[in-house]
């Protein structure tokens, strides 16, 4: 039995739709976790248990783990708590439940960081890390997929590059990093969650195929979408303010602040990509398949 939470988000959708081909021949049955059950996809109708609530109620937990082999975590964060709030304590009920009902193995959304000299101020990140410590301390097999910034955040600038031909961020516009989509995330959780010969504790970097700077996702999305797209580079402070504005925690949106300067410091370059912490969907496909139509809608 493995437990998906956040099964209609955006890597939980991906992760259900591969886990609904796999997972019968693997002879895995799959249980859901979700607030609005007719958010699930149609293909799921009928194959998978659910479990409607939310992930803040205790007792939720307590009826979506007891059986289950595997779960993979998500959280999704409260922009109206604090980070340690949003990370560690939306946690804490549910590593209680781990060990309450023996489960095995858990697979976890976290992020890159870990074991550089700004991992402890990292914001948002930060809290990441100290719910690994908290779901590792329970004696679970636990593996965190530690991941970059995600394509998909262009998303939300999809009025801006239609409008104005312009996205912004607030790291150097020529920083290089790793960045990944969230199908190939989804693609390692699913692997992990089917084969659960692992034991302890670890990180799975997954970093896509390429570093790129801002400048790079501009000259690509220029050439893929056949209009003018230029970066523009947003002042921390400008970004904190406008994050409280939108009724952002304030220490949810320093948080924000915090991980965006550490990004901008090199937080994400402390890992080597290699074959096995590679994925293979690159900025171009994911542009041509998912931000062309969105922008041009």
């Amino acid at each position: 039995m493995i437990v998906i939470t956040a099964p209609t988000g955006n890597i939980g959708r991906h992760l259900l739709s591969l886990l609904l081909e796999s997972a019968p021949a693997a002879g895995e049955e799959l249980r859901v976790i979700a607030r609005d059950p007719a958010r699930l996809p149609d293909a799921a109708r009928g194959r998978v248990e659910v479990v409607t609530g939310s992930h803040a109620e205790a007792d939720v937990f307590d009826r979506a783990f007891a059986g289950a082999d595997a779960v993979f975590w998500l959280v999704p964060p409260d922009a109206s708590l604090t980070p340690d709030d949003a990370y560690t304590g939306f946690t804490r009920p549910a590593a209680e439940a781990l060990t309450a009902h023996g489960v095995g193995h858990v697979v976890g959304v976290s992020a890159l960081g870990r074991g550089t000299p700004l991992a402890d101020r990292a914001g948002l990140v930060t809290a990441s890390l100290a719910m690994d410590d908290l779901i590792a301390g329970t004696g679970v097999a636990y593996r965190a997929l530690a991941n970059p910034s995600f394509f998909e955040n262009l998303l939300e600038e999809c009025d801006s590059i239609r409008e104005q031909g312009v996205f912004t961020d607030s790291v150097d516009a020529d920083r290089k990093a790793p960045l990944v989509a969230v199908a190939d995330i989804a693609a390692a959780a699913e692997g992990l969650l089917l084969d659960r010969s692992w034991t302890g504790t670890g990180s799975v970097p997954v970093l896509g195929p390429q570093d790129l700077s801002p400048n790079d996702l501009a000259r690509i999305m220029t050439e893929q979408l056949g209009r003018p797209v230029r970066y523009e580079h947003q002042p921390l402070e400008e970004l904190y303010t406008t994050l409280v504005g939108y009724g952002l925690h304030e220490a949810f949106a320093q948080g924000v602040v915090d991980m965006k300067r550490a990004k901008d410091q090199g937080l994400d370059a402390g890992v080597t990509r290699t074959p096995d912490t590679a994925s293979p969907t690159g900025f171009e496909q994911w542009c041509a398949r998912t931000l062309k139509p969105a922008v041009l809608s």
